[in-house]
């Protein structure tokens, strides 16, 4: 037999008994512990644990049945099986032997054959008891990990969702590439970006007027109608800068197309917010200026191992700023530069007009920069986009010097569309030029002098 052969515990207060149950199991192998008492019994039980106690009934001080019944309230020794080998052989004893779950009931003289086969028979369905319990605690605990595993990635996936309302997917998609354990200080990737930045005019004015709470309600009202437009063409929202946005456009080959798309949308948008303003306490129309820029960006994390925000970085940042500066020098509600435009695949959809070269504040190099009046789907300006002949032609006789001429073009402008304040600004630069030329005054040649604005 094998050493791992289970231990068994004899219980009895007769020696002779014990000596010759040790021998009858350990010539088949099986390890043995005595006691003399219950007492004995029950101290050798807890100190090493048996895989079955053979016991005795009749014992001074503590007798079978008692001792099995304080086997039965130990929590680690109450599924020890137990079986009785008593000379009681009345049918209260094996009752009683019941009544304290004893796993079978022997009577003496015990033949030996009976009790191996018994002993035998008793572990077997222990082991098998025991290895079933195993599989259905494992299977109780795959279970519960399973569970716990689903929870945790549901959690973990609205977690996710709700870092998705403070860091848009494109931006996850350059500084967490193995998910968002994986940001770090300093991710970043330059590329060919398109920038739009929008700001609310007069916010100051407004939000002193009324509750912080319903500035607050109606931001939120109106963040939201300029999303739409912007999400709906591929962008997102990299900040709101209090009562500003700024968005950037990555599509590859179609960044320009989208941010100009989205700005129109957003003076739609605009329009359908206003109709609603009675609902947030605004008297006036609420009005926005938009300037967009491409070029190439950084766009990744900045700040410090603490702290630190989702970005982008560049002169195309700068520039769109400036341009939204800008729009408020020219009274238009978007303007855009040279390098867009250059980078669109459908200009022709556009409505646009060339107003000024400047060298944006903060910039030495000079940019062409254009009013955005619409598209062909949906003109915004349609006074505007009739008067285009005239303005261009204005516009021509200005770059040549012929500045009466120019005068009269953009004074027709005016006439028509008295909230042209393009025009009207080419009016009074065409009356200053006017005012200053010298009797001999040739008007032929470039009049612009290249002097920045803003």
């Amino acid at each position: 037999m094998s050493n791992n052969q289970p231990r068994i515990l004899l219980v009895d207060d007769e020696p002779n008994n014990l000596y010759l149950l040790e021998e009858l199991l350990q010539s088949e192998g099986y390890t043995t512990l005595l006691a003399e008492s219950g007492l004995k019994a029950l101290e050798l039980a807890k100190t090493s644990l048996p895989a079955m106690i053979l016991l005795d009934v009749m014992m001074p001080d503590m007798d079978g049945f008692e001792l099995c019944r304080r086997l039965r309230e130990d929590v680690n020794l109450q599924t020890v099986p137990v079986i009785f080998l008593t000379a009681l052989d009345d049918d209260d004893s094996r009752l009683r032997g019941l009544e304290m779950m004893g796993d079978d009931y022997i009577t003496k003289p015990v033949k030996s054959t009976l009790l191996l086969k018994k002993i035998a028979s008793v572990l077997h369905l222990n082991q098998m008891r025991m290895q079933q319990s195993q599989i259905q605690i494992g299977q109780q605990m795959k279970e519960k990990s399973q569970r716990n595993m689903a929870a945790a990635w549901q959690i973990n996936q609205a977690l996710t969702e709700k870092f998705r309302l403070f860091v848009p997917e494109q931006f996850l998609q350059r500084i967490a590439p193995r998910g968002v354990e994986s940001i770090e200080l300093g991710n970043a990737k330059e590329e060919e970006l398109s920038i739009v930045f929008c700001d609310i005019r007069g916010f100051t004015a407004i939000a002193e007027s009324q509750q912080a709470i319903d500035t607050f309600n109606w931001l939120n009202a109106f963040f939201t109608q300029m999303n739409q437009a912007i999400s709906s063409h591929f962008g997102f929202i990299d900040k709101f800068l209090g009562d500003a946005i700024m968005a950037v456009f990555d599509r590859p080959g179609q960044h320009a197309q989208d941010a100009l798309n989205a700005a129109v949308m957003m003076r739609q948008n605009l329009r359908e917010f206003n109709a609603s303003r009675d609902l947030f306490n605004l008297k006036e129309p609420v009005n926005i200026g938009i300037g967009l820029h491409t070029g190439r960006g950084l766009i990744g994390t900045l700040g410090a191992d603490s702290r630190m925000d989702s970005t982008v970085i560049g002169d195309v940042v700068n520039t769109a700023s400036r341009l939204e500066d800008l729009t408020k020098v020219y009274g238009c509600q978007v303007i855009v530069s040279d390098a867009a435009i250059a980078q669109l695949n459908q200009p022709e959809f556009f409505h646009l007009r060339w107003i000024d070269r400047v060298a944006p504040r903060g910039k030495q190099q000079a940019i062409n920069i254009y009013e955005v009046l619409g598209t062909q789907t949906y003109p915004l300006d349609e006074a505007k986009i009739l008067s285009l002949p005239a303005f261009e032609m204005g516009i021509q006789s200005w770059q040549q010097g012929n500045f009466p001429l120019a005068l009269s073009s953009f004074q027709d402008i005016v006439n028509k569309n008295r909230i042209d304040s393009v025009a009207a600004l080419y009016i009074r630069r065409c009356e200053s030029r006017l005012t200053s030329l010298p009797p001999d005054f040739e008007q032929s040649g470039p009049a612009w002098d290249g002097v920045p604005v803003g």
